[in-house]
């Protein structure tokens, strides 16, 4: 099946594939997403990932007479920096890639993100293609042209919008993700169906009632598990496309319930977290677990928020699974993490809460008492 991503001044078009069996034929799509004359591919990924399927990917790719030069990264966020990007723009320049080649993403979302960020500044723009690994990046990372480092002052804060000219989403790849990446894949598509509709989040819920995270594997040689996650994962592409196309760079001036912030539902409090922990102790879906956790609680507190629907969100995230534990963190420290999120819009951090499921709302930080977001923030990762 395919997801079609349309910016809305028709300024770039891309396909999103999605299937199973797709990476020994990667060649053939990468050549229908590429030029003709395109001919060298900066290949990159990390090493776990492409000793999984680096040898699938270099094969169907050769088989179409790209040469492929792969680039391996350490794996984690901590990595996503600006000296591995300047080791991966070395790269591409002593490789002698000019401007009808190509960078190509293998992995997860710290792959993605730095290799779409290569690609955009290298020769001020170079191709760029996404073969995502991951159940998050699948969803999230891969789709609508966000790339970016981290650094000591925050998360993503220096990055780029480049759309990729496809992406390529093999279901197979997740047979191999560890626990701890299924649990973070899926709290971001309980992020996403929250924030969507009824439709996507009992979709989601119900997935996640049938084949749970802790039992995913075992699956796989079902035909409608793999139809059903699919579906799921088409599903949840989908409604961030529609999000990416009618606001593809979050404008700042933004703030209805259909403004691409709404995507970061659950954020804020992520990307605080991450960086208190210097980007080591959580994958970046486990905290935004808490960090949609904290939103809805908040949200509920200002009484924007139904209890029931409360209750119905913490239930579809309990069924996720476990997340790292919080309790030694400084809620100080996130505090002061607060001050470097990219949604602050002037002096006045936007929060992403909730009116119901599918009805997002975005409120100015200075119309909510410290009080209660210090209370709610104890409550969630003390108590």
């Amino acid at each position: 099946m395919k997801v079609v991503v349309k910016l809305r001044d028709d300024s770039h078009k891309y396909q999103i594939k999605i299937s199973h069996d797709l990476l020994e034929t990667s060649g053939d799509w990468a050549r229908d997403c590429l030029s003709p004359t395109t001919k060298k591919i900066a290949l990159v990924s990390n090493a776990k990932v492409f000793r999984l399927y680096g040898e699938a990917v270099t094969d169907g790719f050769e088989k179409r007479d790209f040469e492929v030069r792969p680039f391996l990264m350490k794996d984690g966020e901590r990595y996503k920096n600006f000296r591995t990007l300047e080791s991966l723009l070395k790269f591409i320049g002593e490789n002698k890639l000019t401007r009808t080649d190509a960078v190509v993403a293998l992995g997860g979302g710290v792959v993605g993100d730095l290799a779409g960020f290569a690609a955009a500044v290298f020769m001020r723009g170079l191709a760029f293609l996404q073969i995502p690994t991951t159940l998050l990046a699948m969803i999230d990372s891969s789709v609508g042209g966000k790339t970016a480092v981290n650094t000591a002052f925050g998360k993503n804060l220096i990055g780029a919008f480049h759309q990729p000219r496809g992406v390529l989403i093999d279901v197979e790849t997740l047979q191999t993700l560890p626990r701890r990446e299924l649990v973070a894949g899926f709290c971001e598509a309980v992020k996403q169906a929250a924030i969507a509709d009824a439709n996507l989040f009992n979709q989601t819920a119900g997935f996640l009632e049938n084949f749970p995270p802790g039992e995913f594997k075992k699956h796989f040689s079902d035909v409608k598990f793999v139809s059903a996650l699919e579906n799921l994962i088409a599903a949840q592409i989908a409604f961030k496309a529609q999000i990416v196309v009618q606001d593809e760079k979050e404008s700042v001036e933004r703030s209805d319930g259909k403004s691409r912030k709404i995507l970061n539902f659950g954020h804020t409090l992520a990307h605080a977290l991450e960086k208190v922990t210097d980007y080591k102790r959580f994958k970046h879906g486990e905290a935004v677990g808490y960090g949609i956790t904290f939103a809805a609680a908040l949200s509920n507190k200002l009484e924007i928020l139904d209890g029931n629907e409360l209750n119905l969100l913490n239930d579809v995230l309990h069924q996720v699974g476990k997340l790292p534990d919080t309790r030694n963190i400084s809620l100080e420290k996130v505090f002061e993490a607060f001050a470097f999120d990219k949604k602050t819009v002037g002096k006045s951090l936007q929060w992403i809460l909730l009116r119901k499921i599918g009805e997002p709302v975005i409120v100015e930080n200075k119309d909510i008492p410290t009080s209660i977001i210090y209370e709610t923030l104890k409550e969630v990762l003390h108590e």
